[in-house]
This record gives structure tokens, sequence and C-alpha cells, in this order.
């Protein structure tokens, strides 16, 4: 590879100018928070692997074509100031990996003198418009948004490399989160390291690119979060709030802090700054302005730098000292800090307690705490890590999170509240959270009561050595509470129960938590049965080997074309044995189980034992689908049999019930109608606000 004259002024002007950086850094920021840039600097870490990235192929320009529109949902603006071959990089990426939503290419250039104008004209999709006279970046993104006619206007700068989805996670955010009014892309180094997680704004005005040379997959950098600023490099934004706010401030004219500024403005205006590491963008920083802050375009910097602080004076105020080196607990320093530990990851489409959680999760978010959750057994469980990550969730995961002595050492401080889910979770945990986060009011979630449950269990099964063993974890989960601030149950059931068995405990219930996905198909469009239940969970293999067994063949000689889904995951042999059988259909686990909720026409519960709330009964009411179930299933849950659901204990009833459901179309419209109101009365996320607050935040004050 041949190193030219140029190449080494680059690296000459790039090595002055860390020495410049580094010297004003001694004295404005002292040599602590010095050292630490320099630090993070040289840090390399683990980058994106290349196989994980898109880069397109280099090959001499050819005409090619875009697929843009003619009524966009969103305009990209593209800044160009020579540099061509860095812009065919950039439109080739956007038009190998087009964006589901409608778009328009605006290319404006800044009156260069390269081949621009020449190649662009051979690029069908793109609109280009040449500037008379240089103006800079100001200038040149103002007369592109001029020309926008999309509801969105998306800056990009020619030196970078837009991801497959990029766009679509960007402008998503908006649709996500209705306040939003500017959001911004993770940029990467071509290398594959983090070049910017969101920008941090100084009392000084000065910036920090968060999460420079990290990896990308740290959590500290991983989740969606607000930001104080995010790089024009690649941001998005309303074009009507663009209007609003006059567009990109010419006072920083010809460019730098203008973006900054843009986000403090934005905030004015009432709406939030966020960074969506959702969408990743490939940035090949300095290209066109280079690095050097004390000659050409980056001189700007410094100087406009005086400019902000001066225009935004009052909200600097508001910002960390200059001398400080950001980490999460100081960047959500004004919110309360919520953290969640629970034995893995919840897998929201396998089971309704890792629903609720999640659920939880989301709630706490909308009250305005920053979320944090540790799975005790630090695995990065995919897609659902990232999923919490998208929802704003700080989750943490090997190899990043130590092992939880030295995490919650370097932790524990900054947490308000910390709820550990699960006896044998929580009994590990407590010391540790004493200890590491003293100031914290520790809350315990029992999911369901274990002991309960397993005590219901050797009654069934009339087993001496199960019910020693239920005994065992009366001890263990009845310790756990006496250890907790508070204590967590899904039913009055169970909190009756601990009135008697934990008389000086503080128990708060907080049952299921569910959002109303609505009616589903009318009647006549649904068919068949469903199950819907995880099988690690005994309780759920006993219910569907006693349901087929004893009441499906009832039902099947009376409706023979009713087949009967049973979904869940892990299952086991006894399981998938029963699907030879007429009728019955064994689906294992589902990732979309919209379809047989919206579908199918009547959803079971035969459990036979168990504790806690069933989140089977409640998940298939909030789509409209009436329920058959045990007394044991719908126990604590506030539902009337004949009204909200059928119930029945014994096979022949249970078979009965089904078949008088299945066509009667006037009590399946009652029961539908009624399940919705009594999920939306008691085990909606509005439900569950008042104690959330009360348990997480406002016991935190």
């Amino acid at each position: 590879m041949s190193f030219s004259p140029a190449d080494a002024r680059f690296l000459l002007h790039r090595g002055l100018g860390l020495i410049r950086r580094g010297w004003a850094s001694l004295r404005t920021r002292g040599w602590r928070a010095t050292l630490d840039r320099v630090r993070a600097q040289f840090h390399r870490a683990a980058p994106l692997p290349v196989d994980q990235l898109y880069l397109p192929a280099q090959a001499a320009f050819a005409p090619f074509a875009m697929l843009t529109s003619d009524a966009p949902g969103a305009s990209i603006v593209i800044p160009v100031y020579n540099q061509f071959a860095h812009t065919l990089v950039c439109l080739r990426a956007l038009a190998a990996h087009p964006p589901a939503i409608a778009f328009e290419v605006i290319v404006v250039d800044d009156g260069g003198s390269d081949e621009t104008a020449t190649a662009l004209a051979q690029i069908a999709g793109v609109r280009y418009h040449r500037r008379a006279q240089n103006g800079g970046f100001i200038a040149a993104c103002n007369d592109g948004a001029s020309l926008a006619r999309g509801d969105h206007l998306v800056f990009l700068n020619n030196d970078t490399v837009p991801q497959p989805g990029w766009l679509d996670a960007l402008l998503g955010t908006f649709d996500a989160h209705p306040d939003a009014g500017l959001v911004g892309a993770q940029l990467l180094y071509p290398d594959g390291r983090l070049q910017e997680a969101g920008g941090v704004v100084f009392a000084d005005g000065s910036g920090w690119n968060y999460g420079k040379f990290e990896s990308p997959e740290d959590p500290r950098f991983a989740y969606l979060r607000d930001c104080d600023y995010a790089s024009g490099a690649a941001i998005a934004i309303p074009r009507a709030l663009f209007a609003e706010l006059g567009g990109f401030d010419t006072r920083y004219a010809p460019a730098y802090y203008e973006d900054t500024d843009l986000a403090f403005a934005v905030r004015a205006a009432g709406k939030r700054v966020l960074y969506q590491p959702a969408s990743r963008v490939i940035h090949a920083e300095g290209v066109t302005a280079g690095t050097n802050t004390s000659v050409g375009p980056k001189a700007y910097q410094v100087r406009n730098r005086s400019v902000f602080a001066g225009h935004r004076r009052e909200a600097l105020t508001q910002q960390l000292p200059a001398n400080t080196v950001p980490t999460p607990a100081l960047l959500h320093r004004k919110q309360k800090q919520i953290l969640i530990i629970d034995a893995q990851t919840p897998r929201p489409d396998h089971d309704s307690g890792s629903l609720r959680l999640v659920n939880l999760m989301r709630l706490l978010r909308e009250e305005g705490a920053h979320v944090v959750f540790l799975p005790a057994d630090r695995h990065r469980v995919e897609p659902y890590a990232t999923q919490l990550q998208h929802l704003g969730v700080e989750a943490w995961h090997a190899p990043f999170a130590a092992r939880p002595p030295a995490w919650l050492r370097e932790h524990g401080p900054r947490f308000d509240a910390v709820m550990v889910s699960r006896h044998y979770v929580a009994s590990e945990f407590l010391p540790l959270l004493r200890a590491h986060a003293p100031q914290a009011r520790l809350i315990f979630d029992t999911v369901d009561l274990h002991y309960l449950r397993e005590r219901r269990g050797a009654e069934v099964a009339g087993d001496a050595a199960l019910a020693r063993a239920a005994e065992r974890t009366r001890a263990l989960e009845l310790d756990v509470i006496a250890k907790s601030d508070v204590t967590l149950v899904v039913s009055d059931i169970e909190r009756d129960l601990l009135r008697s068995d934990a008389p000086a405990a503080q128990v708060e219930l907080l049952s299921n938590l569910h959002r109303i996905a609505g009616a589903g198909l009318p009647f006549a469009q649904r068919r068949d049965l469903v199950f819907v239940g995880g099988f690690r969970h005994p309780p759920n293999v006993d219910a569907v080997r006693w349901f087929v067994q004893e009441a499906f063949p009832s039902i099947h000689a009376r409706l023979p074309d009713v087949r009967f889904h049973c979904i869940g995951s892990h299952t086991p042999p006894e399981i998938e044995a029963l699907g030879t059988l007429p009728g019955v259909i064994v689906h294992g686990h589902v990732a979309d189980i919209d379809p047989y909720m919206d579908g199918g026409r009547i959803a079971i519960a035969p459990l036979r034992y168990g504790a806690g709330v069933k989140g089977k009964v409640n998940l298939s009411m909030a789509h409209g689908q009436p329920v058959v179930a045990t007394s044991c299933a719908v126990e604590g849950m506030h539902l009337r049999d004949g009204e909200d659901v059928l119930v029945a204990d014994d096979p022949q009833s249970f078979a009965d019930a089904i078949v008088r459901l299945y066509e009667d179309e006037a009590l399946w419209n009652a029961l539908a109608r009624n399940g919705l109101d009594s999920v939306a009365r008691n085990f909606s996320l509005e439900t569950a606000r008042a104690t959330v607050r009360s348990v997480f935040l406002r016991a935190c004050s």
C-alpha cells in the first residue's frame, strides 16, 4: 500500500492536533480527566466483527439507480464538497439496502470542483442541487432542507456508510417515542470501533464523543437514551420542527457546533434528543475538514465553542463540569436509577413471568426512571437483550459485566432501588446488595410464591418427599422476605397467605402486566383450541397431559374438525408424544403467537396446581379470546364464572364447557368483551402505575 506526501501531512497534522488538545485539556480539565481521555484514545476495544459491517465493494464508477420516491416520508440531505469517492460509497450503500420507508436523496454540492456534478447526473433517483458558491456545511444543509418534501429530514455526511436498516431504526424512534424531536445514529469507525454513542456537552461548552474507541456492544453504549447532542453526521428531525427552529443556526457558519446548538434548541422546544443504537452508520471522521483544530475549517470548532457557550449560557449551568469523565451513573444523575436482577434475560414470548418483567421495565421507563438490568447468569440471550436495550434499558451481560461482587462494587452506589426476582436469586444477591448498595431500597419479587406452588404440586401427586421439599422452599423464601424491604406478590391469595406466614413483612401486590391487544377476529373467523405455556414450568406439563388424555377425547368426538394447538418452549418427550393423537398439534416454541391469539376460538388453562396469576389467561383475554379454565388457573384473578370465563375442574365438565362455548356465539362474544374489560381493569400497565410509583419511585425520594 503506497504512502503519499498527503498521507504524511495528514498524520503530522493529526499528531500536532493531539498534542495541542492534550495541553488544552490539562489546563481546563486537570490531569486525571486528561489521563482518562488519553486512555480512551489508545484503548483498543473489541470492534464489531467485520462480517457484521456492510461496506460496498470497491469498483470504478458506473451508472446505477436508487429506489427513491416522489412522495417521500423522509428526505436524506447529503452536503458535499468534492470527495466524490466517499459520496459514491455512501450512495451505493443507500442503493444496496434501501429502507422500507419511502425516501428521497438530495445531494447539495457546496461549489465543489471534482466530478460530482457529472457523475451524479448518471445516478437515477438522486436530486442534485449545486450552490453557486461555497458556503459551508450549514448553508448546504439548510439549502437541502428547503428543497425537501419528506415529513422528516435526515442529515447524512457524504463520508458515511449507512448500515442496513439504519434509516428505519432512526425514524422508528419517533413512532415509539412521540416526544422525540431529534434522533442520532450510532457512529462507527471503519474498523468497527465506536466513534460516538450520543454526545456529552460540559458546562464550559466543550463536548465528548461518548463511547469513542470503545466496543459498540458495550452495554454502556448500546441502549436508547437521551443525549446532550447527536453528531450531524447522521441525525433525523421532523421537517416542521427544523423549520420552526430556523434550521441550523447561521451564527456558527460555516460549520461546527450547529448540531450541538440544534439539540439544545430542540430541548428548549419541549422535545427530546435521543441516541438510537439500532441505527448504525460508519463514519470516516475528518475526511473533508481534517482533525487539526488550529488550521482550516476545523479551526471554526474552537471559535464556535465560545459562541455556543455564550448563546446557551443558562442551559449549560445544568451540564456536567468540564473535568468530568461521563459514566452511565452521571448521565442519568437527574433520574431515579433502578436495578433489576433476575436469573436470566427475560424472554417475553416464552413465559408470562418474562412478559410481566419487561412490561414492568417499560412502565418504570414511562415514569421517568432509568432502568438497569443484570441477569444473574450474565449471559447475553438474543434477541432479547437487544430488545431491552432498544426499550432504553441499560442491559448488561458478559464479558462487559464483571462477576456480581465486582460489578456491584462499581455500580451499586448509584441505585435508588433494586428489585431481585425469585428467592434463589435473591438469597445470593441480598448480602452483596446490602454491602455495595446500602442506600437502595431492596425489593424482592416472588414472581409467584414458589413454596405454595410446590406444596400444591405435592398434594396433586400425593408425594410426601415433594411435600418436604416444599417446606424447605418455604423456609428459604420466608427468609428472603424477612431480609427484604418490600416483597411483591401477584395475587391477593398470596398476599393473604403472607399476612399469616410473614406478618412483619411489607407486602405489595404487583400482578401481571399486559397491554391490550384488541378484539382480534370475530367468532365466525376463528377456529380451534389454543394452549400457551412454557414446559419448564411443571404445572403446564401436568395440565396439557391431563387435558389431552382426560378431556380432549370427548371434545374430539363431538367436534371432530376442531384441533388443539399446544404452544410452548422446552417441550418434553411426553408432551411431544401427544402430537401423534388425532386433532392434537404440538408446535413447541412459536416466535409470533398473535395469529393463534387473534384467530383461535378458545384458549384453555387446565392447570390442576400452581400459584400466582396465570399469564396465559391474561394474554388470551387481552386478545379478545375467551378462556375455559380450572379453578386453580383463575385463582386471584377477579374473574366470574359464566361472565368473564368458564370454569370447570373435572374432565367431563371441562369438555362440556368447551363444546358449549365453541358453538354459542352470543356467549363467546360476552366472554370476549368481558375478558378484555377485566384485563384493562386489573392487569393493565395503567392499573399498576400507582403501585410502581409507591414501591420503586416515591419511596426513593
